[in-house]
């Protein structure tokens, strides 16, 4: 409920001051503006939006997958890890904005590219929070695991993993709302369709109302897929 009445101040506030500053409404339309725009273009919104969430599910998938295995890897294997470590702060050391033009020239101007940027925007948090959850299980609870001889998937299974996943979860939570920033952001360098796409072609074409209108459709879809992701990780009891 708060969330509701924060977000009717802020629209209330914001047709405020277009109303008493007298903007133009190509530098900055209204909400109501905004609604009829989304109301009279919803079919390219929708469509549009079809292909940004199919960005979106298909590179968090694979960053998650990716990033599970680059934890697990850095944390059970020291020469995995004295490998991969340097690897993944290099890859959050270059901006995603440098990366993206180079993955459009070599994938070209589909859905690739634009999934390659979304997973290396999320695999870095999923990847580094695992590690460091499977790094902070009490050593004595594995020199008791050690005394009695475990094997090392027991060990990994019943003690490392459960300490891991209160990290995990929270690593889960930030991928969810950085998705779709990698997704829109590939879609800037170089598309056809996407959401991102859309704002390119409404910003050229001076209709300010339907740029907004698309980024309030983009802000939906990371309100949704952040609560359906709290969702699921409170149903597991994270």
């Amino acid at each position: 409920m708060r969330a509701v009445l924060a977000g009717i101040a802020l629209l209330a506030l914001w047709q405020a001051v277009v109303s008493l500053t007298a903007v133009p409404p190509f530098i900055l339309p209204g909400p109501v503006a905004v609604l009829q725009a989304m109301g009279t273009n919803r079919g390219m919104l929708a469509q549009n939006a079809a292909t940004t969430a199919a960005e979106i599910g298909l590179g968090l998938g694979l960053g998650v997958l990716t990033g599970l295995a680059a934890g697990l890897a850095t944390a059970l294997s020291d020469r995995l890890g004295q490998i991969l470590r340097p690897l993944l702060v290099i890859s959050q050391a270059l901006p995603v904005f440098a990366l993206a033009p180079i993955l459009t020239l070599w994938l070209g101007y589909g859905m690739g590219s634009k999934v390659a940027v979304v997973v290396l925007i999320t695999f870095f948090p999923v990847a580094s929070a695992l590690h460091d959850g499977l790094r902070a299980t009490p050593e004595a609870a594995l020199d008791l695991a050690r005394l009695a001889r475990a094997p090392r998937w027991r060990e990994l299974m019943w003690l490392r993993l459960p300490h891991a996943l209160p990290h995990l979860a929270a690593a889960l939570r930030i991928a969810a709302v950085y998705a779709p920033i990698g997704a829109v952001i590939g879609e800037w360098v170089g598309s056809s369709a996407g959401l991102g796409h859309l704002m390119l072609l409404a910003n050229a074409r001076m209709k300010t109302d339907l740029m907004f209108a698309a980024l309030a459709v983009l802000a939906a879809m990371t309100l949704c897929l952040r609560a359906a992701t709290d969702a699921g990780l409170r149903r597991a009891g994270l």
